[in-house]
This record gives structure tokens, C-alpha cells and sequence, in this order.
């Protein structure tokens, strides 16, 4: 089990990952997200986070555009919480 110092420096690292991307898209919709949510989530939900962040990012794109559907396999809580999530500009 994780301290909850280890799980704030997976929150902090799963933060930069978010908003340094390279797609400019997916910097401000993960971005945004993570600073919403990401430091309330437990180690579970940093898994899940974690594992969305692994995907590339045409796939995330296009789940989130509505474009093509998410795989049965990558269809979780976290990722049904940034496909609701709404972009403020």
C-alpha cells in the first residue's frame, strides 16, 4: 500500500503528464481534468488515470470527439470522467 506522500507525487507526476501531451487538444482536456480531479483521487483511480495516459493520443482524441468508440477493455470510471468532463476556455 502506498503513504499518501507517494500517492501525491504520482498525483504531481500524472499532472505534468496531462498538460505536456504534444498534442495541444489533449494538453488542455487532460490538463484541465487532472487539475480538476487528479489530487482527490485515490490509488485505484491513479491506476486507472495512469493506464489512460499510456493510450496515444489520436486514440484519446477521438473517444473524447466522439469519433470511435472506446474499446471494452479501456472503458473505466476515470475515463467516463473525462469523456463527461467540460473544457472551459
Amino acid at each position: 500500500m502506498e503513504s499518501e506522500g507517494q500517492l501525491d507525487i504520482r498525483r504531481r507526476r500524472l499532472l505534468y503528464r496531462s498538460e505536456h501531451r504534444g498534442n495541444k487538444e489533449n494538453d488542455i482536456l487532460l490538463g484541465q481534468f487532472a487539475r480538476a480531479h487528479v489530487m482527490a483521487f485515490d490509488a485505484a483511480q491513479l491506476d486507472q488515470y495512469e493506464a489512460l495516459l499510456e493510450e496515444s493520443d489520436n486514440d484519446i482524441f477521438d473517444w473524447a470527439a466522439g469519433r470511435s468508440a472506446v474499446p471494452a477493455d479501456k472503458d473505466t470510471s476515470v475515463l467516463r470522467m473525462v469523456l463527461s468532463f467540460k473544457v472551459r476556455f
